[in-house]
């Protein structure tokens, strides 16, 4: 009865080998707002298909204003400097702040304390 026919794929399936995300983890991260009570398939797609798209601009806006070019690599400062420098992800300098020593961070510390015990 399969004379060579091609099976029709599932659509849905399809559009899940379009990702690389897992979103069985998207769905979890989704599912851990109080707000959110049940997620449409569809939506989930989506948010999913968003994410893997913000992340990929991240990655190569970083990847081109960073040292990367020329190591061919990737570092978390390259990510820290885009999100300072950009507008477009300044809102990412809270969870990708730029990294300091410990003895700078120290300083900077004292110094805000004897600020604060001057006034």
């Amino acid at each position: 009865m399969s004379k060579n026919s091609p099976e029709k794929a599932d659509p849905s399936s399809e559009a899940k080998k379009t990702i690389s995300l897992p979103i069985s983890r998207v769905r979890l991260i989704m599912k851990s707002s109080p707000d959110v009570s049940s997620i449409n398939q569809d939506a989930l797609f989506l948010t999913t298909k968003a994410t893997e798209l913000f992340v990929q601009h991240l990655a190569l806006s970083s990847f081109n204003n960073g040292c990367g070019k020329e190591t061919n690599s990737l570092s978390y400062s390259d990510l820290a400097k885009t999100a300072e420098e950009s507008e477009t992800f300044h809102f990412l300098t809270d969870i990708l702040p730029k990294k300091i020593l410990a003895r700078d961070y120290l300083k900077s510390l004292e110094q805000m304390q004897e600020e604060d015990a001057d006034f």
